[in-house]
């Protein structure tokens, strides 16, 4: 059941479900983007979230009802979602799991998590029945995930995987929130995967580091001409284990202001993807590599 209601006199709320699912996180992006291509006079800011978004608009140029009539002949057009393909690119992060820097930080706050003895990649690994970090990492990694909304702050990314609901990785969140974060650890809470684009607080079992730039404000790193935020949501995210030494070179490579993360343009279908999931993220993930 769709749920709409107003903020304030110029925004309207829309939500599609009440729990996170890929179904209706698909259905709030064809939203958005089918919205954003008829360019509707009035709408100022387009906001997509996990199951829901938000339109920012001016009463001046374009009524409520009108706005509401719109909203709802999209809604109807795209229907579920599965017939709607969403131009989008597939970007493939390295990440060295259980960096020392990370473990240095949870070390800190070893009365905000639920086990202090053990490091956040160990606890992942444990509460997802996995009998060692390797097995986590193996899954983590392993398939794709899309970015559902980007968001908290500026172009932090949040990610859900794209496998079945039964595959789903959930590591709850610390007991309670740290002070620090280092910058572009990956995290994890609830079944929602992160990207922290500066250093600061945060809740998230923190699992890794990537050497990768995510936020720019400077807009002096390659991938960032456009932008001074890299992730748009709908962009597919595959993770790409690396060691130490690895690492340290992309690292040199980013303050040499060398480095370019590997993507390619995609388009994403529903449909297509709840039709054969793992088989449809190794043609996504054969991108990358020009197949």
């Amino acid at each position: 059941m769709v749920r709409r209601s107003f903020g304030g006199d110029d925004h309207i709320f829309v939500e599609f479900d009440e729990e996170m699912n890929l179904a209706a996180n698909f259905r709030a992006m064809a939203v958005t983007a089918t919205l954003a291509e008829r360019r509707i006079a009035g709408v100022i800011d387009i906001c997509p979230a996990n199951v829901s978004y938000q339109v920012r608009f001016d009463t001046d140029r374009l009524a409520p009802r009108d706005l509401v009539a719109e909203l709802e002949s999209i809604e109807a057009a795209v229907g579920d979602g599965t017939g709607f393909d969403l131009r989008t690119r597939i970007v493939e992060v390295p990440i060295l799991y259980g960096d020392p820097w990370t473990r240095e930080t949870a070390s800190r706050f070893r009365d905000s998590r639920q086990d202090p003895d053990a490091t956040d990649l160990e606890f992942a690994a444990r509460v997802n029945g996995f009998d060692s970090t390797e097995g986590f990492v193996a899954a983590h990694a392993g398939s794709p995930w899309i970015a559902s909304m980007v968001g908290f702050v500026a172009g932090l990314p949040f990610l859900f995987q794209m496998v079945p609901r039964e595959r789903q990785l959930e590591v709850p969140k610390y007991l309670s929130p740290r002070t620090d974060t280092p910058r572009q650890t990956i995290g994890h809470g609830g079944c929602f995967g992160s990207i922290y684009s500066v250093r600061g607080a945060g809740g998230y079992q923190m699992l890794g580091i990537t050497p990768a730039p995510i936020y720019d404000p400077t807009q002096t790193h390659p991938d960032f001409a456009d932008s001074l935020v890299f992730f748009e949501p709908g962009f597919i995210v595959k993770y790409a284990p690396i060691d130490r030494e690895t690492y340290d070179e992309l690292t040199a490579q980013v303050e040499a202001r060398r480095f370019c993360l590997r993507q390619a343009p995609v388009e994403f279908s529903l449909g297509r993807f709840l039709a054969d999931p793992d088989g449809y993220n190794r043609g996504l993930v054969e991108a990358l590599d020009g197949r």
